[in-house]
């Protein structure tokens, strides 16, 4: 089992296909063929990009849907709709009204024992909010951006405090007219710090709350279900 565990890390490390940042879910996962479900809300508060390009914010709504796999493998699916704010440092700001927002992910168990958890996680995310008119000119964007991310937890039974890592990048990809431009965020911002905690309302209820800073500052907020 540790050895399939350290293979599928180092397949979503090294994978070609890019990963979308986004809340961590904490350290709790289904069981094998069992499903969690949940409304979640996400605020990127402040994103800087790179070359002095300003800064992003966005708001995203989503309904959540995990599956056991594995008791220690989790897919992690979303969906939901979100908008953009994307701030210049030489022009007003840009908002997107919100539209469609979508995203999976999975999260792998590497250790349980004596209320310690630690869990590998990999997310994506992608915002597609409505085109605007600036002057005379079309503007539509998307936000794109991945992380992977390593937390661990302890369990006092009436709350599960985590805390960990993870490296991240948002893309604001902007086009104007027919002219399209990808711009990434502050590549010297990208390893950031998680701080969360669920809150259990009864056995199958639980809330979960969670912060990010340093490499961007975020925070998101969700009710879930386990069946």
């Amino acid at each position: 089992m540790r050895s399939a565990k350290f293979l599928i890390c180092l397949i979503i490390i090294f994978s070609p296909f890019k990963i979308f940042s986004a809340p961590c879910y904490g350290t709790k996962i289904p069981k094998q063929h069992k499903i969690f479900i949940g409304l979640q809300t996400y605020n990127i508060v402040d994103r800087d990009l790179e070359n002095n390009m300003g800064s992003v914010r966005s708001l995203e709504n989503f309904l959540l849907l995990s599956y056991g796999v594995f008791d220690w493998f989790s897919l992690d699916l979303k969906i939901g709709a979100g908008d953009i704010r994307q701030n210049p440092l030489d022009s007003d700001e840009i908002d997107y009204p919100r539209s469609f927002s979508g995203g999976y992910g999975l999260r792998i168990r590497l250790y349980n024992k004596n209320n310690f958890k630690s869990v590998f996680g990999f997310q994506h995310i992608s915002v597609h909010p409505k085109k605007v008119i600036v002057g005379n000119s079309v503007n539509r964007a998307i936000l794109d951006g991945w992380q992977v991310s390593f937390l661990a937890s302890y369990d006092f039974k009436f709350i599960t405090p985590y805390i960990g890592g993870r490296w991240s990048r948002v893309d604001y990809i902007h086009k104007v007219n027919n002219e399209r431009k990808r711009i990434m965020s502050d590549p010297d911002r990208s390893f950031g710090f998680v701080f969360g905690f669920d809150i259990p309302i009864d056995e199958r209820f639980w809330l979960n709350l969670e912060s990010q800073f340093f490499d961007s500052q975020a925070y998101s907020f969700s009710i879930n279900y386990s069946f």
